[in-house]
């Protein structure tokens, strides 16, 4: 018995040690030596003129690659009137939005089995953090346009749009496998499909 319980402690630990590193490792010097540290044009507005009225200009590693081991990244992200920022998750990296101009409803959703909605409607100045991992969304809902700066707690925070991810993946998830998920015939899938 009490071997069993000092594995159950030992597998506890395990667990808890592997939730508390999750994030980027602390880096082992100052910075990668013979990078670039600089990046120009957050003060332009991306557009929104798409199916979403939303542009995210990303400024993480990718753009600046003396971001390389410093943990941390950007976005600005400009809606048009009514726009959304849909549905979608970081997978390492929390986020923490800041409302420079407009109105924005924001939200996300805690984890299985609660699958709870948290949002609340932030204003210029405002500040809302969404978790590492949660899926999550912005609405403007102003008439007129929207901006917001985001700071990622990843060099490369990653992103995965919700309905590009099920709907638009390469090759095509099966629409009998969809429409059993989202209980609707198969022909709504079809349809959904389509437009990614």
């Amino acid at each position: 018995m009490e071997s069993s319980h000092g594995l159950l402690m030992l597998g506890l630990f395990a667990m808890i040690c592997s939730i508390a590193f999750a994030s980027d490792p602390s880096p082992l010097q100052d910075f990668c030596v013979a990078q670039d540290f600089f990046f120009s044009g957050l003060h332009i507005a991306g557009n929104t003129s798409n199916a979403v009225g939303s542009r995210v200009t990303a400024v993480n590693v990718a753009e600046i690659p003396g971001l390389n081991t410093l943990g941390i990244s950007l976005a600005r992200v400009d809606y048009a009137p009514w726009g959304i920022n849909p549905p979608h998750t970081h997978p390492r990296a929390t986020e923490i939005l800041t409302v420079l101009e407009g109105t924005l409803e924001v939200g996300f959703v805690t984890s299985n089995p609660e699958n709870r909605l948290i949002k609340k409607v932030v204003y210029k100045g405002d500040v809302f953090v969404f978790p590492i991992g949660l899926v999550h969304f912005q609405r403007n809902i102003g008439y007129g346009n929207a901006v917001a700066i985001a700071a990622l707690s990843s060099q490369n925070p990653g992103v995965i749009t919700v309905a590009n991810a099920v709907f638009g993946s390469n090759p095509d998830i099966s629409p009998d496998i969809l429409a059993k998920a989202f209980q609707v015939d198969k022909n709504v899938v079809l349809g959904v499909q389509s437009k990614f």
